[in-house]
């Protein structure tokens, strides 16, 4: 299932969710029906009595759905690949725009600690208000932790710069229609 094509299906069992876009969590109760609008990078955005909501991928079996995992092939060396650490950020996408946060331009910058074996990332949100902050957060943080060799994985929120559609990679701005 893609990012345009929508799917109803039942919970199997109480889920947890959070609505978009301020965070705020909730429980979908079992046997409701909801409208699954975007499920990409193993995360799903459903649409429950009107209201988008999000759905952590290590929950959809409430749905009735799989629960997708991020593997890498073994690590040849005892070093963080940086391919693998963008790979697991391209992994993660925005609830409301279906475009991983890489693509989005909401990565500014990955830092390596091969010594420490930590990864430091700083980011951005599309919108400083945004109630998902914590929630992509917190997807960087263990998504990149399940990067080889990755023991500790650090991230900064910023907001300066301010984040612009211009930031966007090509790709996304296609994607999304904002490319012009």
């Amino acid at each position: 299932m893609g990012a345009s094509e929508r799917q109803v299906v039942v919970a199997q069992e109480d889920c947890p969710a959070r609505r978009v876009p301020d965070g705020t969590p909730l429980t979908i109760p079992k046997d409701t029906f909801v409208t699954i609008t975007q499920s990409l990078g193993g995360n799903y955005t459903l649409t429950y009595h009107g209201q988008m909501v999000r759905v952590d991928g290590s929950d959809a079996g409430a749905l009735g759905l799989e629960t997708p995992d991020l593997n890498f092939p073994p690590p040849e060396d005892d070093q963080i690949a940086p391919d693998q650490v963008w790979q697991a950020l391209g992994s993660i996408y925005d609830p409301e725009i279906p475009v991983d946060l890489v693509n989005l331009g909401l990565i500014y910058d990955v830092q390596i600690d091969q010594d420490n074996k930590q990864v430091n990332i700083t980011m951005t949100l599309t919108a400083p208000a945004c109630g998902m902050g914590p929630v992509l957060v917190g997807d960087v943080e263990h998504r990149v932790r399940k990067v080889p060799n990755v023991k500790k994985v650090a991230v900064e929120l910023v907001f300066d710069p301010p984040w612009q559609r211009h930031m966007m990679s090509e790709e996304a701005q296609l994607e999304t229609g904002l490319f012009f």
